[in-house]
């Protein structure tokens, strides 16, 4: 057993109880690999506390509701692994999941993440589903972004390992310095995000940096999705509001000027906008928040873009084109999330149990 472990699994729970026993259980029993395993608390601490004390995990408990972001930050900055895994409250992993990814990863010193094969979870047991969850995000062309495979079934093509976009934060595999490389002063995640969309933002952060992501099809999990496009109907308007307001600070943080000003995607910026006005009203606040913090917004745009010139990754293999010419050093209110970007409101910003 090494000094310092192999893998952090930092979990982000609020009011996660339920899922937690099976959750920790399969990843107190990872094999062979030195691991720790953090649980943050957004919500209320007493089952979890217990839980984790139960597993052997350290237990971080937070003043307010964090979100994903804040909570994942919480837990990385607690850590010590030279990977860190994290992981939600509903997903499962296979013994051997970290030990897939440190020897791959210890292979290749310019892959910054990774992904396993990410299998749906039934029911409280989290039991095994045949269809797919996720085997990594995909970007397209409009500039949207899905997982990998997502309600598809496995296949011989699934089997082979393959370079990919980015991770599911649902069970997202980092290597520390590159997490390092990238971080900016709203944190690894960035906490202006606070639910959703946050994993794809680093994933597009990672890349821009020079790092690689693999898919590395040996380490299987298993994970009960709550949220899901065709279910948006069915999510709090909390989760609705940052669904929107993230989809935007996305494009900020991370597009080539040009994207802003492609029809495709000015034409579905009119449809998000023509849905909030007509079946969505709680999500236009969205647009306020982002107007409000502007100024701040793109000094974090230039920060971000400072970060990918820098060019982290070991052997410069990266494949992700520069981020938007539009340099410099950060401003100095590219600094911490503006007030309203982080707590919930209305219903304890509860809509998904922090589920990717």
């Amino acid at each position: 057993m090494s000094a310092l472990p192999d893998v952090s699994i930092v979990v982000v729970s609020y009011d996660s109880g339920a899922d937690l026993a099976v959750s920790l259980s399969a990843a107190a029993g990872q094999e062979g690999v030195a691991s720790e395993i953090l649980v943050v608390e957004n919500g209320d601490p007493a089952v979890s506390r217990e839980l984790a004390a139960a597993h052997g995990a350290r237990f971080l408990p937070q003043p307010e509701n964090r979100g994903f972001a804040g909570g994942a930050n919480a837990g990385i900055a607690a850590s010590a692994g030279r990977y860190v895994l994290t992981l939600n409250p509903d997903c499962r992993l296979s013994p051997d999941f970290c030990a897939a990814l440190v020897r791959r990863l210890d292979d290749a010193a310019d892959a910054g993440s990774a992904s396993g094969k990410l299998f749906r979870a039934e029911g409280a047991e989290l039991s095994p589903a045949a269809v797919l969850d996720s085997t990594g995000i995909v970007f397209t062309a409009a500039g949207r972004h899905f997982d990998r495979d997502s309600g598809g079934a496995d296949s011989a093509d699934g089997a082979r390992e393959r370079e990919i976009a980015g991770v599911t934060g649902a069970a997202g595999f980092y290597r520390r310095a590159a997490l390092d490389s990238v971080r900016i002063s709203t944190g690894w995640f960035d906490e202006d995000f606070f639910l959703y969309r946050e994993d794809a933002d680093l994933a597009l952060r990672l890349r821009a940096a020079g790092w690689r992501c693999l898919y590395v099809p040996e380490a299987v999990a298993w994970h009960r999705r709550a949220s899901l496009p065709d279910r948006r109907g069915g999510m709090s308007p909390v989760a609705n509001y940052h669904s929107v307001k993230n989809r935007f600070l996305l494009r900020i943080n991370n597009a080539p000027v040009p994207e802003f000003r492609r029809v495709p995607t000015l034409l579905r910026d009119l449809v998000v906008l023509a849905a909030c006005v007509t079946v969505e009203p709680s999500s236009l606040r969205a647009f306020s928040w982002l107007a409000r913090n502007r100024r701040r917004l793109l000094g974090k745009r230039r920060e971000i873009a400072a970060t990918s010139r820098r060019g982290a990754a070991p052997s410069g293999r990266g494949t992700a084109s520069k981020p938007s010419g539009d340099g410099g050093k950060p401003s100095g209110d590219a600094g911490k999330p503006s007030g309203d970007g982080g707590k919930p409101s209305g219903d304890g910003g509860k809509p998904s149990r922090t589920s990717r």
